[in-house]
């Protein structure tokens, strides 16, 4: 600004100075003209001291005006750094001299026009840095040249940092995904690997644009890259239940299919041969039914830990469906296999044996295994564990706790009880089911003081199916509950129709299973049935076997005790075959005991079964039950029993279970005449034994 100053004082000096002169002159050749002798001495002094004036004024004028030049150019210079240094907060100061009027204005203008693209381009930036999304722009040689605070939180750069990367170098080489690419599906979101500063890596989803312009310079890619670890979790994860078992983390059923038919495909090219066995758990729905869901589960994992450790590891093992497990293994022979599997048959069984402890409970389970050869039994899955599982279920119908070989008659057996089931289904609507009775004697009089209600099915074509067959397959599902309701009701409109004819039949008995009793609307459907057919309770008496009376006592007495108050009796049938005590027995509100058959059948031959039976009856009568003996079939059992004080009797030995009509004619000839049997007791010498 000095210099400025400085310059336009020299400059009015100067021109001062030469007006001066030009004036001098002039006046001096005026007053040499006037005087005619051309003297100008006399004016020479005062005309220097008007010229020093004149150009001391200009100088300071011009001095003046320089400055005031000075301050406007150097308010437009600073006006101007502020711009270049891209502060645009501060107007440009009007200018103090017209001459730089117009270029203050165009400053100004320019000012604007940049604060407005500096707002825009903030707004784009924040809006850039609002998205969860990772922006990447790069120009043409790669380099990234914005990015967004996503991107920063993504790669764990910062963004002076990101600006010195080249895009490709952030990608896993690993992926195999390159730049060039993605850019050929930019129409398309893509999957790629990222690999952070610290090495980590994390999948992501990526979608990318070309930049174009007429300059190349600002030609480039837009890169947006989403995070999808939490994705890729899910989709593991929904991968992992999709072919194994929630419960026991080991193969569900599809998933074993699918490696079995894998395995049997490598056999078949090799000619080797497969083995698949098929496991069950014996009386496992009483867990269940007993402790609850949560302790079956608990069961199950045991057990796959148990099988864990003694399945081979090459072998691969599945949860097909509840209780139920497979296993196969490949050898390069039948014989191989047979003997691998007979071994690991052997292993498991050994292993069952071990007690599961369930709610501080100790719980004792076995298993039923059915093993099936591959290509001797089936060449293809479906038939492999079909005929597998008609091994397992051939070992569990006859006891259970062991490995059966299938052979081809047990699939038939398989089928057929499929087609039972299906029918059993429709026995009650189709009227298949009839009720038989079998009488109860009082053994000191021999007369007819009851009868047992037995379910027989007639099933077309078939004969009658015995209730031992058909009795398991209708408490696999819920028919058990139509028929157990079917069978009450038909024994009260029997007892209805026998009390209308002046019959006194006693106490009808009928068998009650534990998922009968454990039925929520079980008493209500029996008060309902008593009040249509107009029969009292007290007429009626509900078996339960010793094992069901055990399996919940808590729960159990609970329930009976409600049976109990509506007016029925209660009896515990085939005591003696449980694990019942004396004071078990004296918590449940029972009134009769029923010696189990196979105790009466050889009490006569076995001292053991003798034994057991005085036992039970001095027991049932110490605690004033009425003891009933099952099956009894000869006069020496009939005698042996009395001489021991049993009260009541049923069995072959009193006629086969009978219709209600047949049992009717059996009352009326009780008492016009005697039965057939009584000549086998004396009633004048032994009077009638009472509770």
């Amino acid at each position: 600004m000095s210099n400025i100053k400085l310059k336009y004082a020299l400059y009015g000096a100067a021109l001062a100075l030469l007006l001066a002169l030009v004036a001098a002159s002039l006046q001096l050749l005026e007053a040499g003209l006037s005087s005619g002798d051309g003297s100008f001495s006399h004016l020479t002094l005062a005309a220097v001291l008007r010229m020093g004036g004149l150009t001391a004024l200009g100088a300071l004028l011009a001095f003046l005006y320089g400055g005031r030049l000075a301050q406007s150019v150097d308010g437009l210079n600073r006006s101007a750094a502020r711009i270049g240094q891209g502060d645009y907060s501060q107007p440009v100061r009007a200018s103090l001299s017209q001459e730089f009027n117009g270029l203050q204005q165009t400053l100004e203008q320019m000012r604007q026009r940049l604060t407005q693209t500096t707002v825009t381009r903030d707004y784009l930036q924040n809006i850039i840095d609002s998205m969860n999304d990772a922006v990447f722009v790069t120009g043409p040689d790669d380099l990234i040249r914005i990015a967004n605070k996503a991107a920063c939180r993504l790669t764990g750069l910062d963004q002076p940092e990101l600006m010195t990367r080249q895009f490709p170098s952030l990608l896993d080489p690993v992926s195999g995904v390159t730049t060039e690419v993605l850019l050929q599906r930019a129409s398309d979101s893509g999957e790629t690997v990222l690999r952070t500063v610290s090495g980590q890596t994390i999948p992501v989803s990526i979608s990318t644009a070309a930049l174009t312009a007429t300059d190349a310079q600002f030609t480039g890619t837009i890169f947006v890259a989403r995070d999808i670890t939490d994705r890729k979790r899910a989709e593991r994860r929904i991968r992992y239940l999709a072919s194994h078992d929630t419960l026991t983390k080991i193969p569900n059923r599809l998933q074993f299919q699918h490696l079995l038919q894998q395995a049997i495909a490598r056999t078949q090219r090799s000619e080797g041969a497969v083995a698949m066995l098929y496991l069950d758990m014996d009386r496992f729905k009483e867990v269940n039914d007993t402790f609850g869901h949560a302790a079956g589960d608990r069961v199950l994992e045991v057990l796959t830990e148990r099988l864990t450790r003694v399945v081979p590891a090459d072998a691969v093992m599945g949860r097909l469906a509840g209780d139920e497990f497979a296993l196969f293994l490949e050898g390069d022979s039948l014989t191989t296999v047979r003997t691998a599997v007979r071994q690991l048959g052997a292993a498991i069984l050994a292993a069952m044996e071990q007690a599961f402890h369930i709610d501080e409970n100790e719980i004792f389970l076995s298993a039923s295994l059915g093993a099936a050869f591959s290509p001797r039994d089936a060449n293809n899955v479906i038939d492999l564990i079909r005929n597998a599982d008609a091994a397992m279920y051939y070992s569990k119908q006859n006891g259970g706790n062991n490995c059966v070989t299938y052979s081809p008659q047990m699939n038939a057996a398989a089928v057929e009880r499929l087609m039972l089931k299906s029918k059993l289904a429709r026995a009650v609507e189709r009227d298949e089911l009839v009720v038989r009775y079998m009488p109860k004697v009082d053994l000191a009089s021999g007369q007819i003081v009851g009868a047992e209600a037995l379910l027989r099915w007639r099933l077309p074509g078939h004969g009658d199916i015995p209730p031992s067959q058909f009795i398991p397959l209708a408490e696999e599902g819920n028919l058990i509950h139509s028929v157990g309701e079917w069978v009450l009701d038909r024994v009260c409109i029997d007892y209805h129709r026998l009390s209308e004819q002046g019959r006194k039949p006693g106490r009808i008995a009928l068998n009650l299973s534990l998922k009968q009793l454990r039925q929520a609307s079980f008493i209500l459907r029996c008060r309902s049935v008593f009040e249509r057919h107009n029969v009292s309770p007290d007429n009626l008496e509900l078996e339960i076997t010793e094992t069901t009376l055990m399996a919940d006592p808590k729960r159990t007495i609970a329930m009976l005790n409600e049976l109990r108050d509506l007016g029925l009796h209660l009896s515990i049938d085939d005591f003696g075959t449980g694990y019942s005590s004396l004071s078990a027995l004296q918590q449940f509100p029972i009134g009769t005991l029923k010696i189990d058959q196979s105790f009466v059948r050889d009490a006569l031959g076995d001292a053991n079964d003798a034994t057991l039976v005085r036992t039970i009856i001095e027991m049932g009568r110490s605690l004033g039950m009425i003891v009933v003996a099952e099956g009894i079939e000869t006069v020496e059992q009939l005698n042996f029993l009395r001489a021991l004080g049993c009260q009541q009797g049923q069995g072959k030995l009193f006629g086969e279970p009978c219709s209600v009509t047949e049992l009717a004619t059996l009352l009326l000839q009780q008492e016009s005449q005697a039965p057939h049997w009584a000549a086998w007791f004396d009633t004048g010498n032994r009077p009638a034994l009472q509770a």
